[in-house]
């Protein structure tokens, strides 16, 4: 630890991949990261799970805009917690999740999802009184309230959940994030009854998510479409009675076959308006579609039938995290089969596997647990 030249606090230097420009690779760059506040906790990431999210801002990025640390489906251990931190202690096992201020009347309610400072604490890459624990370095931090494409990242109570130790962490990241919304998606903001229909659009790891989740709520049939061959089987393995590929069946008359009406349930990831069209249109009277991109407009909602914007899976993550964990025990939920891991060296490899389809959760390791 030594002090930072612009600040009276303590700091640390760590290895992290920082986005400077979309249209070039990522590279692992040394900076310095200021040591955790009173209410933060400073975490040793272990591994951190490649999300589209990240994907997505990192390809935006431009020479012009401030360099940043993207990721946020980090797992690590506490190394240090601040004094007005409860829950966690030096040497917990830690998944890091979305951001929340634990104060706002939606997260006293307990719905930390719809936080009234959401967008401000998972985009703005600062904290709420706008500082930002990378300034030392000119690179900004701070994503989803973690920034954990790095050796270390400092989180809140809010978002660090501690987990078994017993586990390994090296998987568990993607619970933070991806796993989480695809599956709260079918548990938690539909609340998918037994014996119901349910079609997901997308067998990417958070459509995956959901068809495990199906299946675990006892939805029947459950219907997995998409165009790629190798999601569309793990997706038969891991608990859809049915798939369709989308690029060579019609998948209105498919899904009308398979059911002898429509759907009760969808779960829409692609981003696609014609396929997010198509998933409202497929909806039986008093259907339900989560949508988990913005949905797209015009679409029909007679017969009382509904869309769902989703944020994280409708999720509070000290509780639905350990609650998938107790899944995965149990062997209902093997997420780990989604995974493919990398090292951190390696993450434009991860980043080009996954728009490529050829792996479906990267996983990047940076340190031994």
């Amino acid at each position: 630890m030594k002090k930072g030249s612009q600040s009276a606090r303590e700091s640390l230097e760590i290895r992290a991949a920082v986005a400077r420009d979309g249209t070039k690779p990522i590279e692992i760059e040394h900076l310095e990261l200021e040591s955790p506040r009173d209410d933060e906790a400073l975490v040793r990431i272990v591994a951190v799970g490649v999300c589209h999210t990240d994907i997505g801002m990192y390809q935006r990025w431009s020479p012009t805009d401030q360099p940043a640390v993207l990721g946020h489906e980090g797992a690590g251990i506490v190394e240090k917690a601040g004094k007005t931190i409860k829950g966690l202690k030096a040497g917990d096992h830690v998944v890091l999740s979305f951001a929340s201020c634990g104060q706002c009347a939606q997260c006293r309610s307990g719905q930390p999802w719809l936080c009234q400072y959401f967008m401000e604490l998972n985009f703005s890459f600062r904290r709420l009184d706008g500082s930002n624990a990378l300034h030392l370095s000119g690179v900004k931090g701070h994503f989803f309230g973690q920034s954990s494409f790095a050796t270390y990242s400092v989180a809140t109570e809010q978002n660090a959940v501690k987990v078994p130790s017993d586990l390994d962490l090296t998987i568990l990241g993607p619970l933070g994030c991806g796993l989480q919304t695809g599956a709260g998606t079918v548990m938690n903001t539909l609340a998918v009854r037994p014996g119901a229909s349910i079609t997901i659009f997308g067998t990417g790891a958070v459509g995956l998510a959901a068809v495990m989740a199906a299946k675990i709520v006892g939805a029947n049939p459950v219907i997995g479409v998409d165009i790629n061959p190798m999601r569309l089987k793990l997706a038969l393995e891991l608990g859809a009675t049915h798939i369709v590929d989308s690029r060579e069946a019609d998948v209105a008359e498919a899904i009308s076959q398979i059911t002898g009406s429509g759907i009760d349930y969808a779960v829409e990831t692609t981003g696609n308006d014609r396929i997010g069209k198509l998933a409202v249109d497929r909806l039986n009277p008093g259907g339900a579609a989560g949508f988990l991109t913005p949905g797209p407009r015009p679409i029909d909602l007679t017969g009382d039938r509904k869309v769902i914007n989703v944020t994280e899976g409708s999720s509070v993550p000290q509780v639905f995290i350990p609650r998938m964990i107790e899944l995965y025990r149990q062997g209902q939920f093997p997420f780990d089969r989604l995974i493919k891991f990398y090292e951190f060296a390696d993450i434009n490899t991860a980043i080009a596997d996954s728009m490529q389809g050829d792996a479906i959760k990267p996983v990047l390791k940076l340190s031994k647990p």
